[in-house]
């Protein structure tokens, strides 16, 4: 896969989300693991997925999961639970939250992210040149974009991200737990079935068709 059809299929699978997300959940089933620590992966990989940590979900998932002694698989799988498509949405939603907790009245349109992301991008480029030039290095914009994006955003995700972390979690234990004991009951069957096969080159001992010569030697004194 190139990088463009790559790219593509992050903002929308060519089998779309329902089928997406059903084999995320077919994965977390199928793990070989007890279903109270598949729940405490889903839990910290799904804390970590609605986090702004681009490039670093995977390994604050695997760190998280580590912590709390789950399955660090399921962490890794649950941080799908954001995409491009919806991370816009629940970044406007923890943003207003983060903003009205800390007390910052601001006008939170595409303006205002978009000037702040731009300061931001412009002071970076010009720390990159400035570590290879005479120009001194700006920090300005990042200040600004910490404040007033960054810090608002983890601050009003955290509430909604334990909630719904904490539900996935509830409904990760019962999943598994069902699937495993129907995989449970599948192996016994085909064990029962597979025990009850006669072992291979054995051929049942069946009578065959009794003849006419058969019956007169029957009838002989001696069987003879």
């Amino acid at each position: 896969m190139g990088w463009a059809a790559w790219l593509r299929e992050q903002f929308y699978p060519r089998g779309g989300f329902r089928r997406a997300t059903r084999y995320v959940l077919h994965r977390l089933r199928r793990l070989p693991d007890r279903p109270h620590r598949v729940a405490r992966g889903v839990f910290a990989g799904s804390v970590i997925g609605f986090l702004p940590l681009p490039g670093l979900q995977f390994l604050c998932a695997w760190g998280a999961a580590r912590l709390v002694r789950g399955n660090v698989l399921a962490a890794l799988l649950a941080t799908f639970n954001t995409n491009p498509v919806t991370t816009p949405f629940f970044a406007v939603l923890a943003m207003s939250l983060g903003h009205w907790m800390l007390g910052i009245s601001a006008p939170l349109n595409a303006d205002y992210i978009g000037a702040a992301f731009a300061d931001a991008g412009r002071d970076l480029w010009r720390n990159v040149l400035a570590a290879f030039g005479p120009e001194p290095a700006r920090w300005d914009g990042l200040i600004q974009f910490w404040h007033k994006i960054y810090l608002p955003y983890v601050i009003g995700a955290l509430g909604p991200a334990l909630v719904i972390s904490t539900l996935a979690y509830h409904a990760t234990v019962p999943l598994v737990e069902a699937y495993q004991t129907a995989r449970a009951a599948r192996a016994q069957t085909r064990a029962a079935a597979l025990a009850a096969r006669p072992a291979d080159g054995a051929r049942p001992l069946t009578p065959g068709p009794e003849t006419a010569g058969d019956r007169d030697r029957e009838d002989r004194p001696g069987g003879t």
